[in-house]
């Protein structure tokens, strides 16, 4: 009895051995081994095998801001630079205006034949220290939400390098999904997956029809019991949704704990990212994932909408 699942081909029974970090896999006389471990299986009544999709680890790459953010930063705010400039030229006007008023001040104190003067320097005086200090607070407003921005597009590229297990033979990075599908990342403890894949059950069609595809990350090292109960095309359908995995645990645990950190969400906490079709991420959370939410958001990635609704995945975090 042969199991078809994207590329993989698995015969029953599978012969297998788990530890804490590595799964070895024995298929037809051919073996294969990864790191973390996610588990797919169906009830005994079910002819279908147990299928186990994992990622080994890989250590972390540096995550200095990439000149493709800062790229994508000028792209998507085109006349920042422009104002910035401007705010630095009255900055620097209105500094020149206050050393000019308050030379003219001390003159005017220190001749009391130039007291009739006082008021009208000492307008002029409060007038440039204003535009200073308003044209100031600009730019560092300006350049405050350029780091931000930069910042946010800098680990969006770092989660898009980020690799995932397709099928045996095929691991591509997220970046290759942009345009094609909406990326939902599960984050948790094996039952905490559980449970999200239990979730979503009465909504695998309208998710797909929504170019939704699940990646669920287990952060404890078990494997989730994700049972399929439905008819086989039903079966084939979920797989598809929860079809990818994972590789290069480190990676993934990493940019995890930097996201949680800098949310102030507590390490051990189960999350969800969600991600637009261009890659960005347009929610996340604590919690389970709002599958319902997410129907009732993302347009269809197919009929008469396809194209004109590709960017209404909602805003960018």
């Amino acid at each position: 009895m042969a199991l078809t699942f994207g590329s993989l081909t698995l015969t029953t029974p599978p012969l297998y051995l788990i530890n804490k970090h590595r799964t070895n896999f024995l298929f037809r006389g051919r073996s294969f081994s990864y790191g973390h471990t996610l588990s797919y299986s169906v009830p005994k009544t079910s002819s279908f095998p147990t299928f186990v999709c994992s990622a080994a680890n890989k250590p972390s790459p540096s995550s200095e801001i990439s000149s493709t953010a800062k790229i994508r930063s000028e792209v998507l705010s085109p006349f920042r630079s422009v104002r910035m400039f401007f705010y630095i030229a009255f900055v620097a006007s209105g500094a020149l205006g206050t050393f000019i008023a308050l030379t003219q001040l001390i003159g005017a104190l220190a001749n009391s034949s130039r007291a009739s003067e006082i008021p009208d320097i000492v307008k002029g005086l409060g007038i440039d220290i204003a535009a200073v200090s308003l044209f100031a607070f600009l730019y560092f407003r300006e350049n405050k939400a350029k780091n931000a921005q930069v910042a946010r597009l800098s680990r969006e590229e770092s989660l898009s390098n980020l690799k995932l297990r397709v099928n045996e033979k095929k691991i591509i990075p997220m970046s290759s999904l942009r345009g094609i599908a909406r990326l939902v990342i599960c984050a948790g403890p094996a039952s905490f997956v559980t449970e999200s894949f239990k979730c979503s059950e009465p909504f695998t069609e309208s998710l797909l029809d929504r170019g939704v595809l699940v990646v669920p990350f287990v952060t404890d090292g078990n494997s989730p019991a994700l049972e399929f109960q439905e008819t086989e095309e039903l079966v084939e359908r979920r797989k598809r949704l929860w079809q990818l995995a994972p590789v290069y645990i480190t990676e993934w645990s990493e940019w995890l704990d930097e996201q949680k950190k800098l949310a102030g969400v507590s390490s051990d906490s189960p999350v969800y990212l969600s991600l637009r079709m261009d890659g960005r991420v347009r929610g996340s959370g604590v919690g389970y994932p709002p599958w319902n939410a997410l129907v009732a958001q993302l347009p269809p990635v197919k009929g008469i909408w396809t194209g004109l609704l590709d960017g209404m995945d909602g805003r960018v975090l």
